[in-house]
């Protein structure tokens, strides 16, 4: 979540009279993530968010994403839900964006991520992977593996200024990952953006899972390895062996991983951090002066990715 585009009192009050939410009663910027512009609103009928998407989302795929989080909600999960307005539209313009808003989820994500957190978690997703089976309609993976050359070529040049040689390192990584990429491993709805800090906590159990505007049709299993880059490295990015077995538990717990995405689980887990660092380093390069918005070190994920080149298969994973 980041604000990228500003909107004023009086764009916000005629956006307002296109629902049954009441009037505005407060508004505030959420300055987290990197993506759309997002806003914390309350009304005089309860609290909502309201998300402005911008560049980087294609208005196409919008109705896509909406329709899987009714989908999800409407299956048990705990997902923001869409709001409808007056006409029956969940998407309308507002200060030259596609706008909608979403019901609030209560909670609080982990600022620190402990054991105790990573086997709900992986049953979180083992769950949205169920529920969302039956929704019909699908969306191809633009940041999967055939997007992740390009994207270094778009920030080779500044990239420079992180660390001297790190394009033409990450190239002979990403070739490396890219020919090893598995093509035959199950498939269906992925988050592909579950980190902690979309996930809701409230009293030990997971709340709400949220910011569903990178999901896609794309390989179960690499959703665990994204989630396993996200949860289960420590501060000092070593590896947490406890939290990885503890998550993949929850997940198993729900549905069975084959034998064939237990063996794929270090290829999925560097491309994983892979296609982090490199949208990491695009936005480090080309975020603009003075957004609102947090940038994200893209080593961090260069870190990681030395970590699962360096494994010696699914055990290092506690499998």
């Amino acid at each position: 979540m980041a604000v990228y585009t500003e909107v004023t009192d009086e764009a916000l009050a005629a956006f307002l009279t296109l629902y049954n939410i009441g009037g505005m009663v407060a508004f505030r910027g959420i300055a987290e993530g990197v993506e759309n512009s997002n806003y914390a609103l309350k009304t005089t009928e309860g609290d909502f968010i309201l998300t402005l998407y911008e560049k980087r989302v294609d208005p196409a795929d919008l109705p896509w994403f909406l329709g899987l989080m009714e989908h999800l909600a409407g299956r048990g999960l705990s997902c923001p839900l869409p709001v409808r307005g007056r006409d029956g539209q969940n998407l309308n313009p507002l200060s030259g964006r596609i706008a909608a808003i979403t019901t609030f989820l209560p909670g609080v994500w982990p600022r620190r991520v402990l054991v105790e957190h990573c086997e709900p978690l992986g049953a979180a997703l083992a769950r949205l992977h169920l529920a969302g089976a039956d929704y019909a309609p699908i969306r191809a993976n633009n940041l999967g593996p055939e997007s992740w050359a390009p994207l270094l070529q778009k920030c080779a040049a500044g990239s420079a200024q992180i660390q001297a040689g790190l394009a033409e390192d990450l190239a002979a990584m990403l070739a490396t990952i890219t020919a090893a990429w598995p093509r035959d491993l199950p498939v269906g709805h992925i988050h592909a953006d579950l980190f902690p800090d979309n996930v809701f906590f409230l009293n030990g159990e997971i709340s709400g899972l949220i910011d569903f505007y990178f999901a896609a049709t794309d390989l179960y299993a690499y959703d665990i390895a994204i989630c396993l880059n996200a949860w289960c490295f420590e501060r000092d990015f070593s590896f947490n062996v406890t939290k990885s077995r503890a998550l993949l538990r929850g997940y198993m717990a729900h549905r069975t991983l084959s034998p064939a995405e237990i063996a794929a689980l270090p290829v999925l887990a560097q491309g994983a951090a892979m296609r982090f660092l490199l949208t990491r380093l695009y936005d480090w390069v080309n975020t603009p002066p003075g957004a609102l918005v947090t940038r994200k070190d893209p080593l961090d994920y260069y870190r990681r990715l030395r970590f699962h080149i360096s494994a010696s298969g699914s055990s290092a994973y506690g499998l």
